[in-house]
């Protein structure tokens, strides 16, 4: 069966066909600049092909999208017919979808209907599903899979806000929690590394890229996660600024007389590394400004390092132990440098990693030190594999 897992988003539609007999992907690529000009990038076996091509609406992307699937010496399926269903990341699903599900027009209605808490996503998921429709048949199944489902398991006491409850039951403010779909990827592939069933398990997952999140998982289930009503708190990140005092906010906004969107796009856009270090949002940036005595960009790295810290050892003890630290995300996959500085401050929990192996970029490794009481592992997410396997999974129980 080959699976067709689609991720858009306001102005671009990423994608991965997947062979499901041995999970490998056949092709990938993503439309860019949607309602502006277009552009698509199609990757098979080495090859890449790039193409300007018009992309009025997402409808047009994906109708690009299965041409170059069927077309040209890039084509890696002969009939669009090879496409046994399409798996969608849906960003926000709120306390409505706890769970993947097959899409129906009351689910689009639905995704709809909570666009608000996710403006800048979940539009564009309902864009990018209904031009799917359009271009296959209606026997081909479709699954959204919610990025917020896999925290849906946190208590009260984790989810809700210190302002007056009225707030929570007219517009649903609370924590959600982002990165679901990593986050439950790689912890439920190291119960399977260790073999182990992962209720038996207190594992700590740190998302870490250009957005960063981390999550305690105890036996199976989120009780916390960093990430809260939006992708917003939490850590310091990229372009974000993470947790803040709402003071801080107030007292800027009289200072320099913003309005809330411009107060948003200086939180969201200029803040985090950028903002800290003024030099680069990115991270391989920063350290080699560091490494040549730049003291912002040092402070930038050292304040994640601290955060990430944190968040551990409050987690454990949300969690009442600790079995496992995982490191997965852009960052925390190939950044052998912030791995071992996280973990030197957490001796204490029973942390210590092998420095040969805390090399590996970009790969699975077990990086605990010999004798070390908690286990620490680099694991590389697929998203659009665990996409995939609720598809697959869901669309079996219909047939």
């Amino acid at each position: 069966m080959k699976i067709l897992v689609i991720n858009a988003g306001s102005s671009s539609l990423k994608y991965q066909l997947i062979d499901m007999e041995d999970e490998s992907v056949i092709a990938k690529g993503n439309c860019e600049r949607i309602g502006v000009d277009g552009l698509i990038t199609h990757k098979v076996n080495g090859y890449e092909l790039k193409q300007e091509a018009s992309f009025p609406t997402h409808a047009e992307a994906f109708e690009k999208l299965v041409e170059v699937l069927l077309n040209g010496e890039h084509a890696v399926i002969k009939s669009i017919k090879e496409i046994s269903a399409v798996g969608h990341r849906i960003v926000q699903g709120a306390e409505i979808f706890t769970e993947s599900v097959i899409i129906t027009p009351e689910v689009i209605e639905k995704i709809e209907g909570i666009a608000e808490l996710a403006p800048l996503h979940n539009p564009a998921h309902v864009l990018a599903m209904r031009a799917c429709q359009k271009v296959f048949d209606k026997s081909v199944p479709q699954v959204c899979v919610f990025d917020t489902a896999f925290h849906a398991t946190m208590p009260k006491k984790a989810y809700m806000f210190g302002v007056p409850y009225e707030y929570y039951e007219k517009y649903s403010i609370r924590k959600y929690g982002f990165h679901g779909t990593s986050h439950r990827f790689v912890s439920h592939e190291l119960a399977s590394l260790l073999n182990k069933d992962i209720s038996e398990l207190k594992i700590i997952t740190c998302h870490l890229g250009n957005g960063c999140s981390i999550a305690a998982v105890d036996k199976g289930k989120v009780v916390d996660t960093s990430m809260g009503f939006t992708p917003l708190d939490g850590l310091i990140m990229g372009t974000r600024s993470g947790a803040v005092d709402p003071s801080v906010l107030t007292f800027i906004i009289e200072k320099e007389n913003l309005s809330a969107k411009q107060l948003s796009d200086l939180l969201n856009k200029k803040s985090g590394y950028l903002g800290i270090s003024g030099i680069s949002s990115d991270h391989r940036d920063l350290c080699a400004a560091a490494d040549n005595g730049n003291e912002r960009a040092k402070i930038a790295i050292d304040m994640q390092i601290y955060q990430i810290q944190r968040y551990i050892g409050a987690y454990t003890a949300a969690m009442d132990g600790l079995d496992a630290i995982v490191f997965t995300g852009g960052i925390g996959e190939n950044s052998p440098f912030l791995r071992e500085a996280v973990c030197k401050g957490l001796k204490y929990f029973g942390v210590e990693i092998d420095k040969e192996k805390n090399v590996v970029r970009g790969k699975t490794e077990n990086l605990t030190a010999k004798g070390a009481k908690t286990q620490v592992w680099a694991i590389a997410t697929n998203e659009e594999l665990l996409i995939a396997r609720d598809t697959l999974q869901l669309v079996s129980k219909t047939k």
